[in-house]
């Protein structure tokens, strides 16, 4: 392979992602962040909208 033919170095990484299969591109996508309040709660209700959209906006 002639030097001009060759990936430049910061794109070696992108070169690597290409090779993998699309099961560990998946397995790698979703990152879990715990959320202490939301994750702990068995459900929520609102006995509004309003009272909905204003928890949103906290």
């Amino acid at each position: 392979m002639k030097q001009s033919e060759k990936t430049p170095p910061e794109w070696e990484d992108f070169e690597a992602a290409a090779k993998r299969p699309i099961e560990q591109h998946i397995r790698n996508s979703f990152i879990h962040t715990y959320k202490p309040v939301l994750d702990n709660a068995t459900y929520r209700s609102f006995d509004s909208m309003e009272e909905y959209r204003h928890w949103c906006k906290m």
